[in-house]
């Protein structure tokens, strides 16, 4: 079952985190993007996995909210961005992975 994270947002339980990470099957040297930063919990994991991640969120509270998280965690490597998931991220482009954690 899914945590509500506010904003009619939620945050995925950590199995399904977990599969979908293993899923991407991502690398050390790695740059993914992320769509729907919500929690931030998806980002954290895969800060511990890749060389950057990016992650995009729409909602500036939430986004707000995870990057104290990362902070508070010493993770230095997550690039974040409030904007539409939906446009990507043309600047950092291009990606070797994109891992889509919102829902319609």
């Amino acid at each position: 079952m899914a945590l509500p994270i506010g904003h009619h947002q939620t945050v995925s339980q950590p199995t399904v985190v977990g599969r979908m990470t293993q899923a991407l099957e991502v690398g050390p040297r790695m740059k993914v993007l992320e769509i729907g930063t919500g929690s931030g919990y998806q980002a954290a994991v895969l800060a511990r996995l890749c060389r950057r991640p990016y992650t995009i969120e729409r909602h500036p509270p939430l986004l707000k909210a995870a990057e104290e998280r990362f902070r508070r965690l010493g993770l230095v490597n997550v690039t974040t961005l409030v904007g539409d998931g939906t446009r990507g991220w043309p600047e950092q482009a291009p990606f070797d992975r994109i891992m889509v954690t919102a829902a319609a």
